[in-house]
């Protein structure tokens, strides 16, 4: 192979052992799950905003960033419940640029995998601890999960993983609500198709072992727009989009039927100021439809302590170096405002 060995990778039962997670954390994420679960369940009307910046690049901004969101989850508690985001994995469709805190710990420093696995595992276990709030991370490679599974609320399944045979068959193992997307093309019924997988066990092979999986009842729908033949950026998160959704649902033999709606990527054209009338449409598209309402759970938001992004090695302290993102004025009113119309 046209490979060279650069070194050992650190085993999940090394990292856990070095960086444990507290009896005190590890009850308070079972209090968080079970909140989550009763969400997407239809058990509580709470609606869920998972929000937070693009990629999570530096552990004292996104520190920062989610001590803020938790004090401000006190204030929504009665009606949202808040998950930070807390990506440490950064899909690339060229595969050129800044791949994340797993790969670069020091975005301005060569790749180092090894420490990128102890940053990630710090800045969740500091997040969770300063904040009270559990975090949602994207399965970028389903062979890590393992490393946060502890600690984690939330996992997204990205647009350009979702028809992947081994992020599928992993999300029907974890204890996770799993977050579909629908591809790039828009293409609903891979959606669809991903989350049956999710919902059903399998036997596959997963860290050297063959395993069985059980499925997982919280895998669910995420729109995020679409691009189409052209390279243009199609939304679909409109009404008509909402209600087609919840009918091919209803023709699926799938459990908890349940969407969250992703206001930038596709959606937003990545014009990340556009989000707040996003959500706005959206929660007045469930004020319209009951159906829609019963379908939509939450919101998907991309936002950190300053407004839009900069280059790596600006060093503008809490601005994100990957796509733009809400600042924190205009985060901290959009969750006020989602909060009074849900």
């Amino acid at each position: 192979m046209n490979v060279t060995i650069l070194g050992k990778i650190p085993t999940t039962a090394e990292i856990l052992d070095r960086y444990p997670l507290s009896r005190e954390l590890a009850e308070l994420k079972a209090r968080r799950d079970e909140a989550i679960r009763q969400i997407l369940n239809g058990q509580s009307d709470r609606f869920l905003l998972v929000i937070g910046p693009c990629s999570a690049d530096q552990e004292d901004a996104v520190c920062a960033y989610t001590e803020r969101l938790g004090r401000l989850q006190e204030t929504v508690a009665d009606r949202l419940v808040l998950i930070p985001r807390i990506y440490t994995n950064k899909p690339r469709t060229t595969g050129e640029g800044y791949k994340g805190i797993l790969h670069q710990p020091d975005p301005e420093k060569a790749p180092d995998m090894a420490g990128g696995l102890t940053a990630l595992r710090k800045m969740h276990i500091r997040s969770l601890s300063v904040s009270g709030l559990t975090a949602a991370d994207e399965m970028l490679y389903p062979e890590n999960h393992t490393y946060l599974d502890d600690m984690l609320s939330y996992v997204a399944i990205g647009a350009r993983s979702v028809e992947n045979q081994q992020h599928r068959l992993t999300a029907s193992g974890i204890t996770q609500p799993a977050g579909m997307k629908n591809p790039t093309s828009g293409d609903l019924t891979v959606m669809l198709n991903a989350i049956f997988a999710a919902q059903h066990g399998h036997v596959f092979a997963y860290q050297g072992h063959a395993v069985q999986t059980r499925g997982n009842s919280l895998a669910h729908a995420v729109l995020r727009g679409e691009v189409n033949r052209h390279g243009q950026c199609q939304a679909n998160y409109h009404y008509e989009d909402l209600m087609r959704l919840a009918q091919m649902y209803a023709a699926r033999e799938l459990v908890n039927p349940a969407c969250l709606i992703d206001t930038n990527h596709a959606n937003s054209n990545k014009q990340f100021a556009e989000q707040p009338r996003i959500a706005m449409e959206v929660l007045h598209s469930r004020r319209l439809s009951p159906d829609i309402r019963k379908l939509v759970k939450g919101l998907m938001v991309e936002s950190y302590l300053e407004e839009g992004s900069q280059s790596v090695g600006e060093h503008v302290f809490g601005k994100s170096i990957t796509d733009a993102c809400l600042g924190w004025p205009a985060t901290r009113s959009l969750v006020l405002n989602i909060a009074d119309q849900v």
